[in-house]
This record gives structure tokens, sequence and C-alpha cells, in this order.
């Protein structure tokens, strides 16, 4: 199978159920967010490798990451359908989980300090990675509730995408603090 389809070529792209949308359609963006972050994600696997210092109730950061990029392939072809049918036949995401970002979320809070303040974006140089990661996060998880507000069968998606850019928040602050770097405070002028 060739890489090149030259389907593109003319600015339109086909879709998982074989209908054929433009390139700038808001499906297209979202699903291409879930790529960005997905591929984002697989820089940040790549760089934990052979770090157990980020290693916490029995879990590896690192194993996290691989079932995250599992999930945003299926988040990535429930968007690239318009098909109701060809959507409820594609691999869906189990509400399950969500709950595991949420127990992963909870068990890197019990090490950290409260949050008293808004924080800059940075500190070590794994934590501005997660913070990057956030933010592509939360830009897939807009593009994706716009594609939402007409059809409303990605509930799930959005929830477990909202709970993936807190987990990848809190991911960020847990590095910071294994790492003995300090959050930056907001300072407010």
């Amino acid at each position: 199978m060739k890489i090149y389809t030259k389907t593109g070529d003319k600015g339109t792209t086909r879709l998982v159920d074989g209908s054929c949308v433009e390139k700038f359609d808001p499906r297209v963006e979202a699903y291409g967010s879930a790529d960005e972050l997905n591929s984002y994600l697989g820089l940040i696997f790549s760089l934990l490798e052979n770090n157990e210092q980020l290693n916490f109730s029995n879990t590896s950061l690192r194993r996290l990451l691989f079932d995250m990029q599992n999930n945003l392939f299926v988040v990535g072809s429930l968007l690239a359908t318009v098909d109701p049918v060809v959507f409820n036949k594609l691999p869906q995401l189990d509400p399950e989980e969500t709950t595991h970002l949420e127990k992963g979320i909870d068990a890197m809070t019990s090490e950290l300090e409260p949050l008293k303040n808004f924080i800059l974006p940075t500190g070590h140089v794994l934590s501005s990675h997660f913070h990057i990661a956030r933010t592509l996060c939360r830009r897939c998880e807009r593009r994706t509730v716009e594609v939402a507000n007409h059809e409303p069968h990605y509930e799930q998606v959005i929830m477990y995408l909202n709970r993936l850019s807190d987990f990848l928040f809190t991911a960020a602050r847990f590095v910071n603090h294994r790492y003995n770097t300090q959050d930056v405070p907001w300072k407010k002028k």
C-alpha cells in the first residue's frame, strides 16, 4: 500500500465512514488535534524511557502515557466519522479510562502541596513538556466540543479529554515535585 493516495490534492479528505470533507472541516480539525496531542505524548513517552523516578502508586507514568496514546487513536477514529452506524461499530472509549485518569490525578496530587496561586507553565523541562501537552489537549477538547454541538454521541470523548488535560496539568506539577523544582507562581502586577 502506498503512503500517498493523491485524494487530498484538491483540499479534501476521506473520513472513516467514506464521506468526503474539506480539510478545514471542524471534524478534521478535531481529529487532527487529537493526532497532534498523541504525537506530543509520544515525545514525552520517549523522554521518560528508563525513568523510574516518576512512578507512583505502583504505576508507571510512562505506561499511562502509552494507554493515553492508544485511547487518542480511539478518539481520532470516532471524530473521523459522520455516519452514526459506523460510529457505533468503531472501538469506543470505556468510561473506566476516565476513572483511571482520575485515580492517577488523585495519586499524584496526594504528594503535592495544595495550589494557592495560578502557576506558570514552566519548571523542569519534562514539566514544561507536560504543560505543552495540556494545552494541546485543551485545543483538542475545544475542537471536539465544536463537533459535539451537532452530534451528542461524543459525551464520553469530551469527558475523557477534559480529564486528560487535568491529568497532564497534575503530571507537570508532579514532575516538578519529584525533581525538586518549584512550581513558579504567576505574579500579578
